[in-house]
């Protein structure tokens, strides 16, 4: 017998997919009451109105429907990860622009040279970025383009296609993790919950910083250990195709010339504005891709390509990251079957019976644990937010346990959850761009996420004893 080999993104999704539709048999569908809760915009489940509904069990049909019904319902025409994926496609073909230009090469040789040494400590420095935007903002979907920016500069500077993805995943998702004031886990949660987002910053805090220290370390030893000896990396036996791949076409000894430093200034600011957008102005994907779009274009005329290498260069560049749309749009099929068959509230009503009348410490441990399984079915976090905390956060008055601390639970539980879930289209897309296995991703993140849930628990224990 040949050696096994884990099967791709796509295979995995699809499983999990069946898995949930053949739940839609098992367990009873049932839901629970809706109110428009105004500040939210959306409704929110009453607590203590679950009752059954007819079942609707998923069969043959829904599962084959499920990755188109992940782009938009083919009902309503509603969104749904169709605009991710259009921005994953646009982003490809951005990104096949500014590389095309020979930009990229440039900038990657100068700041590989400046760095000559020192390589180590770029790991920390990026995901103190990308861990900010996760903690401010919740930053996830907008990580995206950052894998085929930042992956080659890593792999040039000695290290390998893990620690590329690793520094914008786990940068981003120790900030989510952590979360302060991230409007679509904590601001959201807390207005669920009926508190002040303010309550319980201290300790989320404290979660950031140790979460981070922890988190960098880890990925440093591991980083240095692979620069010391290539055989040591997850992906030793793709290095000489990762090579190719992330580095093909890159031109030895480019000059950075005034054009160059302009485009590399104009790909910067296309970030930035970006971030921009969606902290401040209100944007999602839709105006994000027109901004791409429209930096691609800017871009390629300052690169002086012709308008025939312009458009094949963007094709090209977004026929890249198809695969990744389609991950993309599976993983939200995951979601359709739950909803479809109506057991996402029946989980929810057994979570609340669960954890019904145990001590303080017992009772927040429980609820983190709780907050776990629920993110594997639900890896939305302002989702997860909106379906839980109405039902979960009055449990606390009965346990004594403030209900910030189960916000805290909450949006630990769910960072944690993703960093390695396969139902998260951003985990399984960030890994397609980055050509690593999900078996080797969580082969090499499944001990971080171990010592963050023991660092949690210990301090969500300290949150309830202290009254924190």
């Amino acid at each position: 017998m040949g050696k096994f080999k884990f099967p791709s993104a796509y295979t995995v999704l699809m499983a999990i997919i069946v898995f949930v539709a053949a739940l839609t048999y098992i367990v009873p569908a049932g839901q629970y009451d809706r109110v428009m809760n105004p500040e939210l915009g959306k409704e929110v489940p009453v607590s203590g109105t679950y009752h059954l509904v007819d079942a609707n069990p998923q069969g043959f049909f829904d599962v084959v429907m499920a990755p188109g019904a992940g782009f938009y319902d083919p009902a309503s025409y509603e969104a749904g990860a169709i605009d991710v994926a259009l921005f994953v496609l646009v982003i490809g073909g951005f990104l096949g622009i500014v590389t095309k230009t020979g930009a990229i090469d440039a900038g990657i040789a100068k700041v590989t040279a400046a760095l000559e040494g020192k390589e180590i400590w770029m790991i920390p420095a990026l995901m103190v970025l990308f861990a900010a935007g996760g903690t401010v903002y919740g930053m996830a979907e907008e990580t995206l383009p950052f894998y085929m920016l930042l992956i080659p500069v890593i792999i040039a500077a000695g290290y390998d296609a893990v620690t590329g993805v690793a520094v914008v995943l786990l940068g981003a998702g120790i900030g989510v993790l952590g979360s302060t004031i991230n409007p679509f886990a904590t601001v959201i949660a807390s207005n669920a919950a009926d508190v002040p987002f303010t309550d319980g910053m201290g300790l989320r805090i404290a979660i950031l910083v140790i979460g981070f220290i922890i988190t960098a370390g880890f990925l440093m030893r591991y980083a240095e250990k692979v620069r010391k000896d290539p055989s040591q990396s997850l992906v030793a036996d793709m290095k000489e195709s990762n090579e190719e791949f992330f580095l093909k076409n890159r031109e030895e000894g480019i000059e950075l010339t005034g054009a160059r430093k302009l485009i590399l200034v104009l790909f910067a600011a296309s970030f930035g504005v970006m971030i921009w957008g969606v902290s401040a102005a209100g944007w999602w994907m839709a105006e994000m891709s027109a901004l791409f779009l429209v930096s691609a274009i800017a871009i390629g005329l300052i690169g002086r390509l012709s308008e025939e290498e312009l458009t094949g260069t963007f094709v090209d560049g977004a026929r890249d990251l198809l695969g990744v749309a389609f991950v993309i749009a599976i993983a939200r099929g995951i979601v359709v079957i739950m909803n479809a068959g109506s057991i996402t509230d029946t989980i929810l009503f057994w979570s609340e019976n669960a954890v019904s009348g145990l001590s303080e410490i017992v009772f927040i441990n429980a609820m983190y644990w709780i907050q776990v399984v629920l993110s594997f079915f639900i890896p939305s976090t302002s989702g997860l937010a909106v379906l839980s905390m109405p039902i979960m956060a009055p449990l606390a008055d009965f346990a004594n346990v403030s209900r910030d601390l189960v916000i805290t639970a909450y949006q630990s539980a769910s960072g944690v959850v993703n960093l390695l879930t396969p139902t998260s289209g951003v985990v399984m897309g960030g890994l397609a761009i980055g050509r690593v296995s999900y078996a080797k991703w969580f082969k090499f993140v499944l001990p971080l996420a171990g010592v963050l849930t023991v660092m949690i628990m210990i301090m969500l224990s300290v949150g309830a004893v202290m009254g924190l």
